[in-house]
């Protein structure tokens, strides 16, 4: 236990591209969209302090933050607790990632570097290797990583930005049809399909295989339910 709460202060503590604030911030809303924090769970600020290794102003300012992005409400003289992210935040993020996807390996033709398309598809190798052996944790990360590299050849910090941000909203929805082989496999050649469009560099056909790579993760939500992913 020691062990691990002192990874959780370093994670926070250390110096990086965030001030202390900033990385709290960062820290208590991947807790909050994990499941960590269930909603309308108090969020006590000395208990969270203590276990990030803070003071309470920097979890004070951060709760603060949070209530501006709509994960957290702040009630005078009883303090914070957790909004979280309803089925209507899921399906709306979806609808506009499909978009907004599409436009990103639309620019990303005509940026992309070699360098770039061999990563992507190193991942893709990587990725089938994973579900092959059924690591689904890895077949997560490995997603992330290869959005994350789509994301940088579009060549527009702002895209990337808010991309980035809504891939991470949604990363527990993710985990969970992630976790599903067949899922998983068919969002692999998803991918495969996409490079090949941008090796090609193909705007046209890459915006639509990408559109549709999060159209067919809205379609496997609705055969879940999105109930059963949050």
């Amino acid at each position: 236990m020691g062990d691990e709460n002192e990874k959780k202060q370093s994670s926070v503590s250390n110096t990086g591209s965030y001030s202390l604030s900033g990385r709290v911030f960062h820290r208590i809303r991947e807790d909050i969209l994990s499941g960590k924090y269930l909603q309308d769970e108090e969020l006590r600020e000395k208990a969270i302090a203590d276990e990030l290794g803070v003071s309470r102003t920097p979890v004070r300012e951060a709760l603060r933050q949070l209530e501006l992005e709509g994960l957290v409400t702040i009630i005078p003289n009883k303090g914070a607790s957790v909004v979280g992210i309803s089925e209507k935040d899921i399906q709306d993020i979806y609808e506009i990632r499909s978009l907004l996807e599409g436009l990103c390996a639309k620019w990303a033709t005509s940026h992309i570097t070699a360098e770039q398309l061999d990563e992507l598809d190193e991942n893709i190798f990587l990725s089938e290797f994973h579900l092959q052996k059924k690591h689904f944790e890895q077949v997560l990360e490995l997603d992330n990583k290869f959005h994350d590299i789509l994301y940088n050849a579009s060549n527009s910090k702002m895209l990337d930005h808010v991309l980035s941000d809504f891939h991470h909203y949604v990363e527990r929805v993710r985990k969970v049809t992630l976790g599903d082989a067949k899922r998983a496999k068919e969002s692999i050649e998803e991918h495969k399909k996409i490079v090949e469009a941008l090796r090609n560099r193909d705007d046209k056909k890459a915006e639509k295989l990408a559109n549709e790579h999060i159209m067919n993760t809205i379609h496997n939500m609705d055969n879940v339910g999105l109930k059963n992913l949050l």
